[in-house]
């Protein structure tokens, strides 16, 4: 077995094409990829005893946000170690270690929810799945550059295009299984029909002598339920959201896909050359940052180009990771309060997939024409266009939370597009980058140190996104429960307006909720949530557009003597 995933066995015969190489490194990414459609199962995962919305047992949003952000940690470190590793061993004992992490975790990962153990989860997707990602996201990458040399850009482009476009596949199958295994829970009746009890911010019915605690679903709720429903009153803990279910199915299938891809790789024999293809003679003023010269891993981690570059990618991916991890969730409460009738979980689910889409397209699109207009100019058009958009969508949520118009729906929409376009290939654009720089004797090791950046973009970008949101909705519940009439609050909730904190911890009131009996003409304050969000995104790629201006080729000394 050890035999069969030796470096020696997988060295390309002559004349092999070399075509070949990267169906199995889409396929690869496709899998580990379906990571950028987490935000699907957070409804599911902040419902697992409410099912038809949150019950107070049930864990919180910024909860399960976290393991997203713990599983790209992980890629982050399990990729600077793996990048040596795979130098000496080759990409198909790497891709088969990541095929058991990545399937693995979500096994584990599925125990814990059964048992709504919360760490487990962390330990299985986040830990071990995170390790599988780091894995499977740095075998394909200096092979497919080792075999395209004459076109360094497309080649890290292929090479990524399928961690992009992973939530295309992931996003519906991830929707079709937990429809598949979905259990509605025991349904009661309309609210105003049961007698509702409130004790210490929960809910609860008698039932022939028994106390059921319970959740009420209201028009909101309904809206953003995965297998519709009626409003009213549900029995918690009689249902389930089919997730654990979910990530048993999608660990064995992507483990059997990623296994089969693996054993797929070959690399070329030392001294290969494209044929007709003639290296470059490097460019004596440098002007587009391309050596001949290579620099050792660790070698380039003494040059100032190594730290501006893990600057360069820590902020374009802090910016966009963190909307990533919640975009499902952003696009519900931006436009599934002002535009009900268009904006549903369904359509949220699409836009999951089209940021896949538009993800995995910007990858080879940004990064093969990086081959032509440079590396250093790319970034340039990421940073400072990424600016402009990010401060966009602010504008387009405060406008359609006045004047409710689906113009504002298609500029978010535009704006995230292209922005995911530029992270997407933000991604695919660094590794040929690196190449230019340090030359290509050793760029798989030296990517998987920079990706320690991403690591810490993982934690940036998610911390973000929902402490501001968090903060913004705590203030916007605040000020909406001073405008409503006391008596209709406590009538809808059992309790005085007093006891609105325990209320709003045990997740009986919420925006959502106070806005229903708020009094006519007042604006839904969801719209705005993430405003702060995307100034603050804004101001991060200001930063990386200023280390990226700073680069400068490696001095000579660094050079590999021989």
């Amino acid at each position: 077995m050890f035999e069969l995933l030796s470096k020696e066995r997988i060295i390309a015969e002559p004349g092999f094409n070399r075509w070949k190489v990267p169906p199995a490194s889409v396929a690869i990414h496709l899998c580990i990829g379906s990571v950028y459609a987490w935000s699907i199962y957070n409804p599911p995962l902040t419902r697992l005893f409410g099912v038809v919305t949150p019950a107070a047992d049930d864990w919180n949003l910024q909860s399960v946000t976290w393991i997203f952000s713990v599983a790209i940690v992980f890629l982050g470190l399990s990729a600077a170690f793996a990048g040596r590793w795979l130098e000496k061993v080759g990409p198909r004992k790497v891709g088969t270690v990541a095929a058991v992490c990545w399937g693995g975790g979500y096994l584990i990962g599925s125990l814990g929810i059964m048992t709504h153990q919360l760490w487990l989860l962390y330990l299985g997707y986040g830990v071990i799945g995170g390790c599988g990602l780091g894995l499977g996201y740095v075998s394909p990458v200096s092979t497919l550059i080792r075999w395209f040399p004459d076109r360094r850009g497309m080649a890290t482009g292929m090479a990524i295009m399928g961690f992009g476009g992973g939530a295309i596949i992931g996003a519906p199958l991830k929707r079709f299984f937990m429809k598949m295994f979905y259990e509605a829970p025991e349904y009661l009746g309309p609210a105003e029909q049961v007698d509702l009890i409130t004790e210490a911010g929960r809910r609860f019915v008698e039932q022939a002598g028994q106390r059921l605690e319970v959740v009420v679903a209201g028009a909101n709720d309904v809206a953003a339920m995965l297998v519709p429903g009626p409003e009213g009153v549900y029995v918690v803990g009689t249902g389930t959201p089919g997730v654990a279910e979910t990530f048993i199915a999608l660990g064995l299938l992507y483990f059997v896909v990623m296994l089969v891809a693996a054993f797929s790789y070959r690399i070329p024999r030392e001294g290969w050359l494209p044929d007709g293809w003639t290296p470059p003679q490097e460019d004596p003023e440098h002007k587009k940052l391309i050596t001949t010269h290579h620099v050792d891993i660790d070698e380039a981690m003494k040059t100032p180009q190594f730290y501006l570059l893990w600057i360069v990618l820590c902020m374009n991916v802090s910016a966009g990771i963190g909307v990533l991890g919640v975009a499902s969730t952003m696009m519900s409460e931006i436009f599934g309060t002002t535009l009900p009738g268009i904006v549903d979980g369904a359509f949220a689910a699409t836009y999951v997939s089209m940021i896949s889409v538009f993800n995995m397209l910007g990858r080879f699109i940004w990064a093969s024409s990086s081959d032509y207009i440079g590396r250093k100019n790319t970034y340039w058009i990421f940073f400072a266009l990424g600016i402009v958009l990010y401060c966009s969508v602010p504008f387009a949520a405060s406008q359609v939370s006045v004047n409710p118009s689906t113009v504002w729906l298609v500029l978010f929409y535009a704006a995230t597009m292209i922005i995911f376009t530029m992270y997407g290939g933000g991604f695919a654009t660094i590794p040929a980058y690196l190449a230019d720089v340090f030359g290509t004797k050793f760029v798989g090791g030296i990517h998987g140190r920079l990706l320690t950046a991403w690591s810490t973009a993982g934690v940036v970008g998610p911390l973000a996104i929902t402490s501001l949101r968090q903060s913004a909705v705590t203030s916007a519940i605040e000020d909406l429960a001073g405008q409503v009439n006391p008596a209709e609050f406590e009538q809808r909730f059992g309790a005085p307006i007093a006891q609105l904190d325990q209320l709003v911890a045990t997740q009986t009131v919420n925006i959502a909720r106070l806005m229903e009996i708020a009094p006519a003409g007042t604006v839904d304050p969801t719209s705005g949530v993430y405003n702060s969000t995307m100034f603050l995104m804004a101001a991060l790629l200001a930063v990386g557009l200023v280390s990226n201006a700073l680069m400068k080729p490696v001095k000579e000394s660094h050079y590999l003597k021989n």
